[in-house]
């Protein structure tokens, strides 16, 4: 079967002088996230490597450089799952580990983990960067209008035809300390099944928690095409309950999207060496790609 892997650095007002790395960072991100598939990878593999990949690029942080809460600290969001066993691992409020996406793997795969061990993944003093710090302390570092959703996720099909999806988040900036969104909570910020897919979502999580929205559109690409799926729950989501964000699925069958609401999202994927990508609203360009190792 012919792999695919799509990514998001999810859905908000993006700047112009942050376009272009948008942009750039879910290139990487997926095209990392694709070399693990040609290898001969797991789905959950390469959705963990492009989250981990999209977690660092400085742009779409989720990790070191994540959005701070109202007492100034960084508190992560993860979910990871598979989608031939549907096996799920969930965390929330992490503070010092800064790619909580492999914590949640760890938790699925291992469940059971210390306070102060986090069963073998590298801890991180401190996440907060001086940038971050400063845009926290100001409160308004963009224009009017302009909100960052800290959130990235990727969804993936495997050459064995498994599916499986990751979401990670830091949240909103000055979030109540403790304060839990869609991102970790399965069905909404993230769900892979191989009887029909797999979805990450992003945007307002209360909205998206109050829909289900990752499950909602999943049980509609089991009547109706994945791009049908996608308008339709997104436009259900506004109507219903006002809310706004994106999403990115891939069918068992290989089909994909990505699709949002807000005024800009980056988003990248990858199928049969053919490399899409796009910020705008309606906006897919191509490039023909071969995997990182034969660049």
């Amino acid at each position: 079967m012919k792999t695919v892997i799509v990514v998001h650095g999810g859905p908000w007002a993006i700047p112009d002088m942050l376009a272009e790395a948008s942009v750039a960072g879910v290139k990487n991100a997926v095209q990392a996230g694709d070399v693990i598939l040609k290898n001969g990878g797991t789905a959950t593999d390469a959705v963990e490597k492009a989250t981990w990949t999209l977690k660092n690029c400085n742009i779409s942080c989720a990790g070191h450089g994540a959005v701070l809460n109202i007492d100034g600290e960084v508190e992560l969001d993860s979910i990871i799952m598979d989608g031939e066993t549907l096996a799920t691992g969930a965390v929330t409020s992490v503070r010092n580990i800064t790619n909580s996406v492999s914590l949640a793997r760890a938790v699925m795969e291992k469940v059971c983990f210390s306070s102060q061990i986090h069963i073998g993944i590298p801890v991180a003093n401190d996440l907060v960067t001086e940038l971050e710090r400063k845009d926290w302390e100001q409160s308004n570092s963009y224009p009017d209008g302009v909100k960052n959703h800290d959130t990235v996720g990727a969804v993936a099909l495997d050459s064995l035809g498994n599916v499986a999806c990751a979401t990670s988040t830091g949240g909103i900036r000055n979030k109540m300390v403790g304060r839990v969104g869609d991102s970790p909570i399965i069905g909404s910020g993230g769900y892979a099944d191989n009887r029909s897919g797999a979805v990450s979502c992003t945007g307002h999580g209360e909205s998206i928690l109050k829909v289900t929205l990752a499950r909602l559109i999943l049980f509609h690409m089991e009547q109706v095409s994945v791009e049908a799926a996608m308008s339709g729950r997104r436009c259900y989501m506004g109507e219903r309950v006002k809310g706004c964000g994106g999403a990115i699925v891939v069918s068992s069958t290989g089909d994909w999207a990505a699709s949002f609401t807000t005024p800009r999202m980056a988003w990248a994927s990858i199928k049969e060496d053919v490399l899409h990508y796009g910020l705008n609203p309606k906006e897919d360009f191509t490039e023909i790609t071969g995997s990182l190792d034969d660049r």
